[in-house]
């Protein structure tokens, strides 16, 4: 009976999978496109959460202000210990559009969410304070991560018919690209450099493709999500869910698609826009990467708690709530389709090379079984090409083949942070960990060692 039961749940978890694949496939790569507009038509603010960010923030300010100088950046100091705050007060004595919204302990370093929150209260009383007269609909708050840098055209294309110069948009989400994914790391030895290349690569890859598919997807269900960087709302928005929770942004360690999830509640609506991009820093070892995607598993579990009202909500359509409730359920079926699929190749190996283990299949069941191992492997292989269609022409196709093969290696992460979360989950630890940059070093002793 178990047999049977475990080989029902597998099934339906593969084929649901492979449904779910094709389905984000074939809505990114028929997407929409839209023209770009004038973004003088909005009052442009964008929220920078910093913690410890010295090594960063610099660029990020001189980025932000030579491509959007009419922009108002407002930088979160969440009590950092290192010079953030420094640089950017030397940034404000330069420039009126550079804000500092300085936060100390006890009352910082309570999460992303608690640090948007302070920077939304700045604002707002900026505004009474300068007696601003723009309508709240016009003003358009964007969050980019302390290392991300937007596009160029990033303002024009949100403010253009993808996105905000719809009426009913409240809320919009850019696509995000790795900007050290050309890094070539030569400085290491050729098993680290490789290492190195093959998480950055399936970062770039994973937020360009699978990502932007599921947003490609929602965009046809209503249900688009707001990610931590990249993500724009009008202040009228934000507004209504302050005085509806006491703030814009919850505790949720995914408060970005929390925010989001609050924004479709409302009756509003959230667009994807793929034209343009911001950029971030891919995490380039195993243990951070580790850390972040357990914070996002737990973020996921955290806001299963919303598909109750949504599926109640006359806002949003049931292929919306489809599509939620299985995208927070995506860790745990991915863990069976991964699962199921080692397990068969294993059975399958075991059966060729005759170990003497009763794996016996009847030549009957071969077809099945093979059609099955394709069902739980495509969906993660078919990335490779795509990626090269859509991002990397310059790829030969033996390469992004090659590549493909390699996502689902990738994706084995799942296998530990699913697990973690839930056992984070199930002890009530909410606590909050910043993701390391890069150049950031521990020093040790008088020397640095790189983590």
């Amino acid at each position: 009976m178990w047999q049977t039961i475990y080989a029902a749940v597998t099934l339906t978890a593969v084929l649901s999978f492979a449904c779910y694949a094709a389905l984000i496939a074939t809505s990114f790569l028929s997407r929409k496109e839209y023209a770009d507009a004038d973004a003088s038509y909005f009052e442009w603010h964008l929220f920078v959460p910093c913690r410890d960010e010295e090594t960063v923030i610099g660029r990020t300010i001189n980025d932000a202000r030579t491509n959007f100088p009419e922009a108002h950046l407002w930088i979160i100091d969440d009590a950092s210990v290192d010079s953030t705050a420094e640089i950017v007060e030397k940034s404000m004595s330069e420039d009126p559009n550079v804000h500092l919204v300085r936060r100390v302990l006890p009352e910082a370093r309570q999460g992303k969410g608690a640090a948007l929150n302070a920077a939304y209260q700045s604002l707002v009383a900026w505004r009474q304070r300068n007696s601003v007269q723009a309508s709240s609909d016009r003003v358009i708050v964007g969050i980019v991560d302390a290392d991300g840098r937007l596009a160029p055209n990033a303002l024009s294309a949100i403010a253009g018919a993808g996105a905000f110069a719809r009426t009913d948009v409240g809320a919009a989400q850019i696509t995000v690209h790795m900007h050290n994914r050309h890094e070539r790391y030569l400085h290491l030895s050729r098993v680290r450099r490789a290492w190195r290349r093959f998480l950055v690569i399936m970062q770039d890859l994973e937020f360009r493709t699978i990502v932007a598919g599921m947003q490609s997807l929602r965009a046809r269900t209503g249900t688009v999500g707001m990610g931590g960087n990249g993500q724009f709302s009008r202040l009228r928005v934000l507004e209504e869910l302050h005085h509806e929770f006491g703030s814009p942004w919850h505790g949720s360690l995914l408060e970005d698609y929390e925010m989001g999830v609050h924004v479709l509640l409302r009756g509003w609506q959230s667009a994807h826009v793929h034209s343009t991009h911001v950029t971030q820093e891919a995490v380039e070892d195993l243990p951070r990467l580790l850390t972040q995607r357990t914070r996002w598993a737990q973020g996921n579990i955290q806001c299963l708690l919303y598909l109750r009202r949504m599926r109640n909500s006359v806002h949003i359509s049931p292929p919306g709530v489809l599509e939620t409730a299985y995208y927070l359920l995506l860790p745990y079926t991915q863990i069976v389709v991964i699962a199921f699929w080692g397990t068969q190749l294993c059975m399958t190996v075991l059966q060729m090379i005759g170990h003497g283990i009763d794996v016996t299949i009847a030549p009957s069941e071969w077809a099945t079984k093979g059609a099955l191992i394709l069902l739980g492997l495509v969906p993660f292989a078919m990335w490779g090409p795509i990626y090269r269609k859509e991002c990397e022409p310059g790829m030969s196709f033996a390469a992004s083949i090659a590549l493909g093969g390699l996502v689902f290696i990738y994706t084995l992460y799942v296998m530990i942070t699913t697990p973690r979360a839930m056992v984070r989950s199930a002890r009530r630890k909410t606590s909050w960990s910043k993701t390391r940059r890069n150049a950031e070093n521990l020093t040790v002793g008088g020397i640095a060692h790189e983590l």
